[in-house]
């Protein structure tokens, strides 16, 4: 049988390069695997481009998305019977109506917030709008705290914008982690998305949780358990 194509989709405040040690084993054992370069806006218009996007992949797909990807994830595969498993890193899975703000202000524990530094931007309509970005000084205290200093200060220096719209938006419908088998890579020590709130989410979904103790990018200082989970994902639905 053919194996399905592994979609990865990164989050805020990183890039499509950070799979790199995943596409590299997944191919190496034969997967075809795309990293989606995640725009980062709006929920509503990343979830559309994810979804037009998944619609040219032929054949059987296992989504991944980290941290705001896995709510981008949760939206774009609705519909799409080709996708067979969501796999999650740190990732958010919001419920119809529900933002992650209102889950951040029920769990303690992210050093985010205090890190954000918003830039202001106008768009081409000539609407008003702001660009998210985290502090270079707190960003691996916040986001990589496992990740070595000098390896963190790219990572910050190469940072994504994150669009205010983007992590204010809700899903405006039932995600696809209702009716979609899920897998869920839980860091530990993440200062981002709290472990309670992570694991509330992936609770609710009914997702198999794999622990590491890892910070936020759980899939870049913890490879190997995160290429193992899509692994699993694919064993168990295709």
């Amino acid at each position: 049988m053919t194996n399905p194509t592994v979609v990865l989709v990164h989050g805020a405040w990183a890039d499509a390069t950070g799979f790199d040690p995943e596409i590299r084993a997944l191919r190496e054992r034969g997967f075809p695997v795309v990293a989606f370069a995640n725009p980062l806006r709006s929920l509503d218009g990343d979830a559309k481009y994810l979804a037009e996007f998944l619609k040219t992949v032929p054949g059987p797909i296992v989504l991944a998305g980290h941290s705001y990807g896995g709510n981008v994830i949760s939206m774009g595969a609705v519909g799409n019977d080709q996708v067979k498993a969501l796999v999650y890193f740190d990732g958010w899975m919001c419920d119809e109506g529900e933002s992650q703000q209102q889950l951040l202000e029920k769990f303690e524990g992210s050093l985010v917030g205090p890190a954000i530094r918003p830039v202001p931007f106008t768009a081409p309509d000539g609407s008003d709008g702001a660009d998210l970005y985290l502090d270079l000084d707190s960003f691996r205290a916040a986001f990589a705290a496992d990740i070595d200093p000098d390896t963190a200060a790219v990572m910050a220096a190469t940072q994504r914008p994150y669009a205010a719209a983007a992590f204010a938006g809700v899903p405006s419908g039932p995600p696809a982690w209702k009716t979609l088998p899920c897998w869920y890579l839980l860091g530990t020590e993440d200062k981002a998305v709290p472990a309670a709130l992570q694991r509330f989410m992936a609770e609710r979904a009914n997702a198999t949780i794999v622990e590491v103790p890892s910070s936020h990018v759980s899939f870049a200082s913890h490879p190997e358990a995160a290429t193992q989970l899509i692994l699993q994902a694919v064993e168990a639905t295709t």
